[in-house]
């Protein structure tokens, strides 16, 4: 189950034009004063945080978006410290993301090489094996995630917020660490086949990885700098959560039959890890399934043989229940929504994004 970018946030508006413009001239900032840093140091360092500003230039940055945007229609005024929040959110996920991908072996991101193919290419142009040049393109991503997820708290710290509320978001960043590191590792033992995965599990592990850092925690810390009472901010994370589960869920979709052209990523990504996804769990124990589970997580998995895959889980209705399960918990959010007592502007906001989740392509 891979990490991928989120469902836009509705754009269109001055706020939201604004909220963009002034991330996206913060993250290049943050990224600059990195690599300014890096000077003196080995050019392959400096070559790291290139890329990793490459790397994040392509991103929807719905994380930092959905914060900032929650943050105004709460009625918020901490402006210059919600952007640094939102700074804090979207290097979280650039930093999970890239060591997502060292552990799913994917070599693509966003349309183009990740971090761990670009190191590994250049190593191998250099007349580096091809094994040596894998390992030297995991180290070097491993440790652009490292670094990213320690300024990313950095970030939190360094906001002007009294010392209570600052505590507080700084345990809410943690909280989604924690438990995207919970989830992650139960993917992994499911793929493996280490730990029993129905589709309770499953979920749960979804909630983990995706939900929490991705939706749940952005809204609380929005609400935190909004000032908003501690009851509103429980049910936005409610949302948050739900909200989670039907990305990940249209991912889990998107990751079998998903346009790699509109995906930024392949489509056999998921098939060829094994991951024990819903639709897995679905198919399971059908004949369909049965018929074709030898090719499921098999290492040279091509073309032809994830088309059989995608053909059996279409056959034995799994790809069906996916749909009509993404489709209920759409419903369930909507009810969270409408029953949270949020302002109007923002309750059409959150129903917004529960369609785009429904509904997106990449």
């Amino acid at each position: 189950m891979t990490t991928v970018d989120s469902p836009r946030l509705s754009a269109g508006s001055r706020p939201a034009i604004a909220h963009r413009d002034a991330l996206e001239q913060r993250l290049d900032e943050y990224f600059l004063s990195q690599l300014d840093r890096s000077v003196g140091h080995d050019a392959s360092f400096q070559e790291l945080w290139m890329q990793l500003r490459r790397l994040a230039g392509g991103g929807k940055r719905v994380r930092p978006l959905l914060l900032l945007s929650t943050h105004r229609l709460l009625g918020g005024a901490r402006d210059e410290d919600a952007l640094r929040v939102a700074l804090a959110f979207e290097l979280l996920h650039t930093a999970l993301m890239v060591h997502d991908d060292i552990i799913d072996k994917d070599l693509e991101r966003r349309g183009g090489p990740n971090l761990t193919a670009a190191f590994a290419s250049a190593a191998e142009a250099a007349g580096v094996g091809a094994r040596k040049a894998t390992a030297w393109g995991e180290a070097s991503a491993l440790l652009a995630g490292d670094l990213l997820l320690a300024a990313a708290v950095r970030e939190v710290a360094e906001t002007d917020l009294p010392a209570q509320e600052r505590r507080t978001l700084l345990r809410i960043v943690d909280d989604g660490i924690f438990l995207a590191a919970s989830g992650e590792q139960s993917d992994v033992a499911f793929g493996l086949g280490l730990e029993a995965a129905d589709t309770i599990r499953i979920r749960t592990m979804m909630a983990r990885k995706t939900a929490g850092y991705s939706f749940e925690a952005p809204l609380r810390a929005a609400a935190v700098l909004a000032g908003a009472p501690a009851g509103l901010g429980d049910r936005l994370a409610a949302v948050g959560r739900s909200l989670g589960v039907i990305f990940q869920m249209r991912d889990d979709l998107l990751g079998a039959f998903g346009d790699p052209r509109s995906t930024g990523k392949t489509d056999r990504g998921d098939l060829r890890e094994g991951k024990r996804t819903l639709l897995v769990a679905f198919a399971d124990g059908s004949p369909q399934w049965a018929a074709v589970a030898h090719l499921w997580g098999a290492e040279g998995l091509d073309d032809d043989g994830a088309a059989v895959l995608r053909s059996a889980l279409e056959s034995c209705g799994a790809r069906e229940r996916l749909e009509r399960e993404l489709e209920d918990e759409a419903v369930r959010t909507l009810g969270l929504i409408a029953s949270a007592g949020l302002p109007e502007p923002l309750a059409a906001e959150l129903s917004a994004q529960v369609r785009s989740g429904v509904e997106r392509e990449s």
